[in-house]
């Protein structure tokens, strides 16, 4: 599949999974064009600097009237818009997995240096890293029905909220590192290890997450 081929098959996709919101009439971008090129940024990686100039020369006239947004107004918009993520969330089926998953974003040795650093030192199997981690309730075909993210730093039993929502719908399967002392919902199954190969899903969209990374 060539890049062209992919970006079209990704828009279709995101305009069916849309619903019909009207552009501001001062706006070049449709809401499902915005999105595309925010999936886009994901798949690439990299600064989005780059992946402006990349966009703007190779496929500029293809979103819009043919000229694309400035490139810090199209943060912005991406940034205020992230909302919209919620619309291609999958629904839960009969058994899902929670788990959290760790991101490190700098070396330890760099903790501290930036007034922006957004990361926080944690310990992940058995090494120190600094960064964020990823929260995330998983259905039978991993996909992403929930997730929420916070620092390297606390426990997992903080993503415990997400199955809330989904009490009356779901078996929600979770390792012994979810467990809480204030009790879990009442749809939650805390698993031992090398029980319910059901959750070896997570290692499967877990490999996908660092291949994206990468």
């Amino acid at each position: 599949m060539t890049t062209d081929d992919m970006i079209l098959y990704i828009f279709c996709f995101v305009d069916d999974q849309m619903p019909k919101l009207l552009r501001h009439p001062q706006a070049k971008l449709y809401p499902s064009e915005l999105v595309t090129m925010g999936i886009l940024f994901a798949l690439k990686g990299g600064s989005f600097r780059a992946f402006y100039r990349w966009l703007r020369r190779d496929y500029g006239d293809w979103f819009g009237d043919g000229t694309l947004p400035d490139r810090t107004r199209l943060l912005r918009l991406l940034k205020t818009h992230r909302d919209w993520c919620n619309y291609f969330l999958a629904q839960p089926t009969f058994l899902t997995v929670l788990d959290s998953f760790p991101l490190e974003l700098i070396f330890p040795i760099r903790q501290g240096r930036s007034p922006q650093q957004v990361g926080k030192k944690g310990r992940d199997k058995g090494r120190w890293s600094v960064g964020i981690k990823l929260g995330w309730l998983l259905n039978s075909q991993n996909r992403v029905v929930a997730w929420d993210g916070d620092t390297m730093n606390v426990c997992d039993k903080r993503f415990n909220p997400l199955v809330q929502p989904f009490i009356s719908r779901t078996i929600v399967l979770t390792d012994e590192g979810l467990r809480d002392q204030d009790g879990v919902a009442e749809n939650r199954k805390i698993c031992r290890r090398g029980t319910w190969n059901e959750r070896m899903g997570i290692e499967t969209a877990s490999s996908l997450l660092r291949w994206c990374a990468v």
